[in-house]
């Protein structure tokens, strides 16, 4: 029996009836991103318990071990970095991003696709705010589809590198969970990291939508103190 509670058929008729009126080669294409997400979901998981497993002792020599592959490969490849202290729903942001990027065959990973994978996480704070504010999902979808640059002309293979802002952001939102004395980077701070990048299509996209650093701020500051007190 699979240890996940997904099947090759279950992927494949979710995608058939997604897009039941494309050909085969669009269907193709389709299968290829969803497959490259996947993968990125893959390598996020790994990370997860990888880190978990440093903070419980293991050396690089048994984290390589586990992994089948030399000490040297292991911690090369899954030193803490940029989304150490992100959560698994701010995880799950950045990867709908990069298939948002894809989606739209754009060589690079905007602080707009960022905007779109906090949308595509219902779960998490973000989209709680973003909803609130704006009275709909949809307001904010279609603020960030007119913003969004066109698409390319052919889909990318292998990684995509964040553009400078996006980096900024990510940066911010350590600052703003910094600032606001959690020891996490939630959903919560990302969108407070993306209208602190002041310069980045997102931070225009949320000034448009109403919504202020300041004001923004305190949003997240009054919601997490109440999360914190029904926990």
């Amino acid at each position: 029996m699979s240890p996940l509670d997904i099947s090759l058929a279950d992927l494949i008729a979710r995608l058939d009836e997604e897009f039941s009126d494309a050909n085969e080669l669009a269907r193709v294409s389709e299968a290829r991103l969803r497959a490259q997400t996947l993968s990125d979901l893959g390598d996020q998981l790994i990370d997860h318990y990888v880190t978990k497993a440093k903070r419980t002792g293991a050396s690089w020599t048994e984290i390589g071990d586990a992994l089948g592959v030399s000490k040297q490969a292991a911690q090369q490849r899954h030193t803490p970095a940029a989304f150490e202290r992100f959560t698994n729903l701010n995880r799950h942001g950045i990867v709908l991003a990069q298939e948002a990027a894809r989606t739209h065959k754009h060589d690079f990973i905007g602080t707009e696709h960022m905007l779109l994978g906090l949308l595509g996480e219902p779960r998490g704070l973000a989209y709680e705010v973003l909803v609130e504010k704006t009275g709909s999902e949809q307001r904010v979808r279609d603020a960030i589809e007119e913003a969004m640059p066109p698409a390319g002309e052919k889909a990318l293979r292998g990684h995509i590198p964040f553009r400078p802002e996006s980096k900024e952001a990510i940066e911010q939102a350590h600052r703003a969970s910094a600032d606001l004395g959690h020891d996490w980077v939630g959903t919560e701070h990302t969108l407070l990291g993306l209208i602190r990048a002041e310069d980045s299509p997102a931070a225009q996209i949320l000034r448009v939508l109403g919504f202020t650093s300041d004001e923004l701020h305190e949003t997240v500051r009054t919601e997490t103190a109440e999360r914190t007190r029904r926990a």
